[in-house]
């Protein structure tokens, strides 16, 4: 017999607060000072959740793609601006790369999904796109982060290294070709980690969330491999474009490194 989903109260829905609860506890008794962040997390999650319910009743309803397209380039837009404030450097003006590097690899990565793998008609269909692209973004989101985060970190403590370099006569592509590396390194290997645990350590979300609403895990499983598979190529695409992109910035017209 199937079962349905059971429905939350809001009585129910605050009495999971419980768990923020534990969490400030804890952070009161060691002296964490996390309280703030708990509390500012907890209503941003309750503001931003319901908010994107009630846009995305609206827009699964649209018949026209430019209105979902435009949605979709919005949420990459507020991905890059979290990126922006997540990652220290302020030296080198990568928001403008790193905007651009994940237009361009979560719009292909997404139309590839879409359109080819689960064979939506048509490929931006919003209840497909917005749930998929979304995932794409919010994975290889933290990846680009990590890999920004390396790239500048890199650059800095082996400084000595790439002016080496660079006055034997290497550009500043051979100079800093290692950081490169480890940087791209750096944001693919949560990604790859992922896939190593899937289905033994944890249960993903979308797997978790058709088996909840009643489909066959069989299915399931079918989407959960399709969507571990994207995010390595989003992932691997996004960080690559963006580490391309910003290492240029981080080198003045006649090679210099400028951090």
């Amino acid at each position: 017999m199937e079962q349905t989903i059971p429905h939350i109260s809001n009585l129910q829905l605050l009495g999971a607060l419980g768990f923020v609860a534990l969490g400030g506890a804890a952070s009161l008794y060691h002296g964490l000072r996390l309280e703030r962040d708990l509390l500012w997390g907890s209503a941003r999650t309750f503001v931003q959740l319901f908010v994107m319910g009630y846009v995305l009743t609206v827009i699964f309803g649209l018949r026209h793609p430019a209105p979902v397209l435009a949605f979709f380039l919005l949420m990459i837009g507020a991905a890059a601006w979290i990126i922006r404030n997540r990652v220290s450097e302020r030296a080198v003006s990568f928001f403008a790369p790193t905007l651009a590097s994940m237009v361009v690899s979560y719009l292909v990565i997404t139309f590839v999904v879409t359109a080819f793998v689960v064979g939506v008609q048509p490929w931006w269909t919003p209840r497909f796109l917005l749930p998929l692209g979304g995932m794409v973004i919010g994975n290889s989101m933290n990846a680009v982060a990590i890999a920004l985060e390396r790239l500048f970190g890199e650059l800095r403590s082996r400084r000595a290294q790439v002016e080496m370099m660079l006055s034997l006569g290497a550009d500043y592509r051979e100079a800093s070709a290692d950081m490169v590396r480890v940087a791209v390194k750096a944001g693919m290997i949560p990604s790859i980690n992922a896939m190593m645990g899937v289905g033994i350590v944890f249960i993903p979300g979308m797997m978790t969330g058709q088996i909840l609403a009643g489909a066959d895990p069989l299915v399931a499983i079918r989407y959960q491999i399709v969507v571990m598979l994207m995010l390595v190529g989003s992932t691997t695409l996004g960080t690559l474009l963006v580490v391309w992109l910003v290492r240029k910035r981080c080198f003045g017209t006649k090679d210099e490194l400028l951090l």
